[in-house]
């Protein structure tokens, strides 16, 4: 070798990607994913991570989105990162296990989704795009929430609407079964109440039919389906669970985000819930995704039609219908749509638990069970039993009543909730108190969407026995003193506000002298 040339070897490997160590801090966050570092972590300084960003975690193969908040004091050592209960679950990390932490790579489709924003219509290729990255968890809460509002400033068209249909369904896992008939029901939804679905279900399987039911929990309303069963059996299963209860049994109830069918929909839902938006075009897409990917081969769609429900005129469920029915053909499924009363409430009680008990005594055919949900219910199943060719065209309802009234929808739905861990009754409530009528005279108006805020503002559906009972109906003549209500909560703050805003809003029950 040259004299004056030196040799330098490595006496180590180059640095790896920078670590931190796992620490589960109970932090409950509902969805959303974070981790905690501290203000002096050497990590945060060397990579540039700043408070507020967004960073990619990585372990045992797994990767997460988070967003990143620092804090001072001793709660975690130098190289510790306290993750939230969902950043914690979705690594599936033990305490101390590392976790490498990077910077995001840039969203593949976030050109695509300023195009939408300002005011550009998606292809299936583009639509594609974002929904891959939404089912991915490469998209943050500003990103969803954009997507969200730029399809909502800027409506759907049809095309639109198929493309994020069939998107979503190419996103998440696809049931198949062996038979070529399977039908489901499902509701728009705005309409307090209206917990048709588990009695509907029950007297189809009754019948032969096959129903692999998924349902959403709340996303405007104070329960969705899924809420109101999980008062009464389990309803977060996974695929091969829903598949045994339904090969055995001929129908499931169980709730759509634990089986992985349309997951994208599922990420979209907690943003629409945070905003209270649920548009026609989204709607439809988040509907018949669910329904293709459980395997559904006809659909029947409930639209509450009233001035305070989420439809508000028959033009407009008009126009829902005809979306619903153009997409579901595009996409393989042949869709019926009922336009219902939405004027009211259905049944007496809103909220998880007490819905629950309404459901429960229409099928146990006991003497007090509302009518009115048992009429809706016989009304849709009717028409399902009609779609599927069960019944002639008019007297699908008649089968429907008769299924109840001899016992066997109340025999198949006990059936179903046993196979799914057992049927349990619904929860009550720790504390409750009515709202009284301060004058007399008869009910003109019942205004919906307050009545459904004054149930969450109660505690539901969080609350599973939080709610509403209501004693009246349009047209109901009450007495100055009587109760028009009674409201449920699990705690005495809870009620005490609640009952609050039903004073501070009279349109709430509106009567007339």
């Amino acid at each position: 070798m040259p004299e004056g040339h030196h040799v330098v070897r490595a006496d180590h490997e180059p640095p790896g990607p920078p670590t931190v160590s796992a620490r589960r801090l109970l932090l409950h966050a509902q969805h959303e994913a974070f981790v905690l570092m501290r203000l002096d972590c050497a990590v945060c300084r060397s990579e540039g991570h700043a408070p507020r960003s967004q960073v990619l975690l990585v372990a045992r193969g797994r990767e997460v989105l988070a967003t990143l908040y620092q804090i001072g004091g001793d709660m975690l050592r130098d190289g510790e990162a306290g993750l939230s209960e969902a950043a914690w679950h979705r690594l599936g990390v033990a305490e101390g296990d590392p976790i490498v932490i990077r910077h995001p790579p840039a969203l593949g489709s976030a050109s695509i989704l300023r195009r939408r924003i300002f005011g550009r219509r998606l292809d299936a290729a583009e639509m594609k795009s974002i929904v891959g990255d939404i089912a991915a968890g490469r998209c943050s809460e500003i990103h969803l929430a954009a997507f969200i509002t730029a399809c909502s400033t800027l409506p759907l068209d049809l095309d639109e609407v198929v493309h994020l249909t069939r998107a979503m369904v190419g996103a998440g896992r696809q049931l198949a079964w062996p038979n070529a008939q399977v039908i489901d029901k499902h509701s728009v939804g705005g309409l307090p109440g209206n917990r048709t679905t588990p009695i509907i279900v029950a007297i189809l399987a009754a019948k032969g039919l096959v129903v692999p039911k998924t349902s959403s929990r709340a996303i405007t309303s104070p329960a969705g389906t899924a809420d109101m069963m999980e008062t009464l059996t389990t309803v977060d299963m996974d695929i091969a669970a829903m598949r045994r209860v339904v090969e055995g049994e001929g129908a499931c109830l169980v709730w759509g985000g634990a089986v992985d069918l349309s997951p994208a929909d599922d990420l979209l839902i907690r943003v629409e819930r945070v905003l209270e938006v649920d548009t026609p075009g989204q709607m439809v897409a988040s509907v018949l995704s669910k329904k293709l990917a459980a395997g559904c081969s006809h659909v029947v769609i409930d639209i509450p039609v009233g001035p305070t429900a989420k439809v508000r005129s028959q033009e407009d469920a008009e126009a829902i219908a005809a979306m619903l029915t153009a997409v579901g053909r595009a996409c393989g499924v042949t869709v019926r749509c009922v336009a219902t009363d939405g004027t009211q409430p259905v049944g007496r009680g809103i909220g998880p638990a007490l819905e629950a008990r309404d459901v429960l005594a229409v099928l146990r055919q006991q003497e007090d069970a509302p009518a009115d949900l048992r009429r809706r219910a016989c009304l849709l199943a009717g028409a399902a039993l009609e779609l599927a060719g069960r019944a002639a065209a008019g007297n699908g309802a008649a089968l429907a009543a008769a299924t109840l009234a001899d016992g066997r929808a109340h025999a198949t739905f006990q059936r179903i909730c046993e196979a799914q861990g057992g049927l349990r009754e619904p929860p009550r409530s720790t504390v409750s108190r009515p709202l009284i009528a301060e004058r007399s005279g008869r009910v003109i108006a019942i205004n919906n969407r307050v009545l459904a805020r004054l149930a969450k503002l109660a505690g539901a559906p969080d609350d599973k026995a939080a709610g509403i009972d209501l004693h009246v109906r349009l047209g109901s003549e009450v007495i100055a003193g009587e109760p028009l209500m009674t409201v449920h909560a699990e705690a005495a703050g809870e009620l005490a506000y609640a009952l609050d805003f039903a004073r501070a809003h009279p349109d709430i029950l509106v009567i007339e002298p």
